[in-house]
């Protein structure tokens, strides 16, 4: 009996200690919430950046990307060119059903024609309208925020940090050739010389 009153004193003092604590409750949908910059949403997509080359539709694993497309001929550009085929974007859709939002759609795509958009309010009565259509795909690009501005203390691309020793190892060359042969010129390396240098 004992151990029944010290349960039921230990659960009063919780439920007090939670009616007196202020509420931390989100009060959604009247409160929206603050999403972070890269967090998941919706896939947003640029069709004048689609080149229908696939890449997104064969790595994706859940073979949730269907593409249709058509191929045309285009005048060449100057007289006397050839015509040249090009891919056309018939459709492109998305079902969101089976979507596993693991990104390697937006990782693989060349051409940066998929983005991820932050909405996340999508939801359907039917599964069946939540395979999303080019046209509704397009519509989610103007809710993609835009890119973040570069980190300034972070470390340059190993390619411009590449480049960069490259330079200044054919500056200290040339200023040491300089004094020897005593002359004050100091000639700049030419793009040639910078690669042979990184190679």
């Amino acid at each position: 009996m004992m151990g029944w009153g010290k349960g039921l004193v230990t659960g009063l003092r919780v439920t007090w200690g939670n009616l007196t604590r202020r509420s931390v409750t989100a009060h959604y949908p009247d409160v929206l919430p603050e999403l972070p910059p890269r967090s998941r949403g919706v896939i947003a997509l640029m069709e004048e950046n689609c080149t229908v080359c696939m890449l997104c539709a064969r790595e994706c694993p859940a073979w949730c990307i269907y593409i249709d497309s058509h191929k045309e001929t285009v005048p060449p550009a100057t007289e006397g060119g050839r015509e040249r085929s090009r891919n056309m974007l018939d459709r492109f859709a998305i079902d969101f059903s089976l979507c596993m939002y693991c990104s390697i759609c937006i990782e693989v795509c060349p051409f940066d024609a998929l983005h991820w958009s932050p909405e996340f309010e999508y939801a359907e009565f039917s599964i069946r309208e939540m395979t999303h259509e080019k046209s509704r795909l397009q519509e989610w690009m103007w809710t993609v925020p835009p890119p973040p501005a570069p980190d300034p203390h972070a470390a340059p691309p190993k390619e411009i940090a590449a480049a960069d020793k490259a330079a200044a190892r054919l500056q200290a060359a040339a200023g040491e050739s300089a004094s020897a042969d005593g002359s004050a010129g100091v000639r700049a390396p030419d793009r040639t010389e910078l690669g042979d240098a990184d190679a």
